[in-house]
C-alpha cells in the first residue's frame, strides 16, 4: 500500500517529497534492481527523483524506462541538473544548459524536469547572464522551476535580486549540502556545505534547501569510529566535534529508541526552514531504514544540542 509522504512546496502545484530519491545507484543494464528501488520509493510515498546530465547515460536512461513502463511521468517530480563543468573547464553557459537538457530528454524519454538545477556556479559568469539563461528554459517548456547546486548564499541572493529587477522567474530551491556532521572540507572540488550563517539566511528567506549527501557519507552508520574509517570519510568528517555530535546523536537515539542514523537524517528534516534530504539507498532496506527518520521530530533545542550550538 502506497503511504504518504510529507512534501514541501517548492512553488504552487510543485512539491517534492521529504526524501528524495538520488539517480547514481540507477542503471540501465541493471532493471530489475532500479525498477525495485523507484517502486519502493513510491510505495513509500516518495515522488522526486534527483537526477543529473553528469551522472551519465545508464542512471537517466533507468528512470525514463521506469516511468514509461510504469505511465507515471505526470506523477513524479524529476529534478534535472545540469552544465556541470567537464574536462575543458566551466560550461554554466546557455549552451551547456541547452545541450544537457536535450540530452537529458533524450535518455529519459521525456520533454521536460520539473526542476532545472545548476550542478555548479561559475562566479566568472554574471548572474544576469545566468538568470536570463535559465529563464529562457523555463518560457521553452523545458522546466517549471529553477534552482542551483553548491552555489553560496551570496550568489543565489544575488542572482534572486537580479530576478526580480528584471521581471525574471528566480531559483526557487537550493541543493548544497547540509548534515549534522560538518565538513573539515569540501568532499568533492566546487561543493558547498552548509554552516551556521547559511542555515540562518535559509531561516530569514524560507527557501527551501534539498540536501545531499544528508547522512554524511554513513558517518552516523556505527561503521566507523575515530580509529578506523575509510580515507574520504576521515579526511571529509573526522573531527573531535563531530565525533562530539555523534555520541550525542547516539544517545538520542538511545533514549527514542531508534538509530543513532535516524537521529542524523532527522536533524536535517527538522530544520527551522523547508528541507528535503536526497537519499542514495543501495536497497530497499535501506531505504526502507531512512523512511524511518520521517515519523521522527526534533526539537530545535534537540537540534542546536545535537549541534554543539549554545542556546540563542
Amino acid at each position: 500500500m502506497t503511504q504518504s509522504m510529507k512534501k514541501i512546496s517548492i512553488k504552487p502545484g510543485l512539491g517534492c517529497s521529504q526524501l528524495i530519491l538520488g539517480s547514481m545507484m540507477l542503471h540501465e543494464e541493471k532493471m530489475e534492481f532500479s525498477a525495485g528501488l523507484m517502486d519502493a520509493y513510491v510505495t513509500a510515498g516518495g515522488n522526486s527523483i534527483d537526477t543529473a546530465h553528469v551522472y551519465g547515460a545508464s542512471s537517466s536512461r533507468a528512470v525514463g524506462i521506469w516511468m514509461q513502463e510504469r505511465k507515471n511521468r505526470a506523477d513524479m517530480v524529476i529534478i534535472g541538473k545540469g552544465a556541470h563543468h567537464d574536462d575543458k573547464g566551466p560550461r554554466v553557459t546557455l549552451e551547456g544548459m541547452e545541450q544537457d537538457l536535450a540530452e537529458t530528454f533524450e535518455r529519459m524519454q521525456t520533454d521536460y524536469v520539473d526542476i532545472f538545477m545548476l550542478h555548479r556556479d561559475d562566479p566568472n559568469q554574471s548572474v544576469g547572464y545566468i538568470m536570463e539563461s535559465m529563464n529562457k528554459q523555463l518560457e521553452a517548456g523545458r522546466c517549471h522551476a529553477l534552482g542551483v547546486s553548491n552555489w553560496t548564499i551570496a550568489r543565489i541572493q544575488e542572482a534572486n535580486e537580479y530576478a526580480a529587477a528584471h521581471q525574471l522567474e528566480g531559483l526557487l530551491c537550493n541543493s548544497p549540502n547540509l548534515s549534522l556532521a560538518k565538513p573539515n572540507e569540501p568532499r568533492w572540488a566546487g561543493c558547498i556545505s552548509v554552516y551556521a550563517d547559511d542555515a540562518a539566511w535559509h531561516e530569514r528567506t524560507q527557501l527551501p534547501l534539498l540536501s545531499w549527501s544528508s547522512q554524511a557519507g554513513g558517518f552516523f552508520t556505527g561503521r566507523y569510529t575515530p580509529d578506523n574509517g575509510d580515507a574520504e570519510l576521515i579526511r571529509v568528517y573526522y573531527s573531535e566535534d563531530n565525533w562530539e555530535r555523534y555520541r550525542r546523536a547516539e544517545a538520542l537515539a538511545k533514549q527514542k529508541g531508534v538509530s543513532t542514523n535516524d537521529i542524523a537524517l532527522a536533524f536535517v528534516l527538522n530544520q527551522t526552514f523547508p528541507t528535503c534530504a536526497l537519499i542514495g539507498p543501495n536497497s530497499v532496506a535501506e531505504l526502507q531504514s531512512s523512511a524511518n527518520a520521517l515519523a521522527l521530530s526534533l526539537t530545535q533545542e534537540e537540534n542546536r544540542w545535537l549541534d554543539l550550538r549554545k542556546e540563542s
